[in-house]
């Protein structure tokens, strides 16, 4: 690997869901001669493409897109496996001489790159394939019962499994990473339920429900890749306890619950530039780009 790309420059957007990070991302790389890094934990996953508004064919077409379908929903994916890749295809895009943008709403897949967070070495498949099949409340119980802290989302399996595996630690954090711009894209709550709302309409027109059946049909209902927001929404009415609206509406739901929780998790970040609307963002871009490096 040429370390030598890591001194190149890096830009970084980040935002709640449905902010238009990815269509930000995308302008960004065709006026810079860009290829795009998702930043996404559920986007990783092969077959769920709508509900969690992956990157069109089409998209992906015009903008080279890495970091999407990696593994299947019923395989395993840790914040480590996604900075060894993310970290693999910065080199390759620098390497290149196209400019690396990084563009995602998990905040620890973008920390991680960010503060070149050191892991610990990964668990063995017996205790991982221990601690999987126990359900969220016994997790809980097993993390306390070690003396451990619960991560901040305590109803998540996979961050509950990663507390034990890793005894607590996710590990060493350095200095953030030189010559990079992190800019946020963020809007009021309400504009945000609008456009919230809005996408999941068109999620549903697309064929979500479809997608879902078919996910659920292939892997099962309690695989942890499917209890993203949406697809926890919907499939009650896929499995006929709520009808259409009401599944709608628990989506828009949850999904401003997930929109608080990234808001609190990159509001922390100091390092982030947050602007409100994409032209402001090219403006930026193009100063930082324009400048010479430290």
């Amino acid at each position: 690997m040429d370390t030598r790309t890591r001194t190149g420059p890096l830009v970084v957007i980040v935002g709640e869901t449905a902010s238009g990070k990815s269509a930000a991302g995308m302008e960004l790389a065709k006026r810079f001669n860009g290829e795009i890094v998702c930043a996404d934990s559920r986007t990783v996953y092969r077959g769920m493409d709508i509900g969690t508004a992956k990157p069109t064919p089409e998209e992906q077409a015009q903008v080279r897109h890495h970091l999407l379908d990696v593994v299947d929903p019923d395989q395993a994916f840790t914040v480590s496996d996604f900075k060894q890749l993310a970290e693999e295809a910065l080199d390759d895009i620098a390497s290149r001489g196209k400019l690396p943008i990084v563009v995602g709403g998990t905040g620890l897949y973008v920390d991680a790159l960010l503060y070149d967070f050191q892991f610990r070495s990964p668990a063995s498949p017996a205790l991982r394939q221990e601690l999987s099949a126990l359900s969220v409340d016994e997790l809980q119980e097993r993390i306390r019962a070690d003396g451990l802290e619960l991560p901040e989302n305590a109803r998540n399996p996979r961050h509950l499994v990663r507390v034990l595996e890793s005894g607590g630690e996710l590990g060493t954090k350095k200095p953030i990473r030189k010559n990079t711009l992190v800019l946020g894209l963020g809007f009021d709550r309400e504009a945000l339920r609008q456009r919230i709302t809005a996408r999941v309409g068109d999620m549903v027109t697309a064929g979500f429900v479809e997608e879902l059946r078919g996910l659920v049909s292939k892997y099962g209902r309690d695989v942890s890749a499917l209890q993203g927001p949406g697809y926890r929404a919907l499939r009650g009415y896929v499995e006929g306890t709520s009808n259409l609206e009401e599944a709608k509406a628990l989506f828009v739901q949850n999904d401003m619950q997930l929109a608080k929780k990234q808001r609190t998790w990159f509001r922390r970040n100091n390092s982030i530039h947050w602007v409100e609307n994409r032209e402001d963002i090219v403006d930026i871009a193009t100063t930082f780009l324009n400048k010479k490096p430290n």
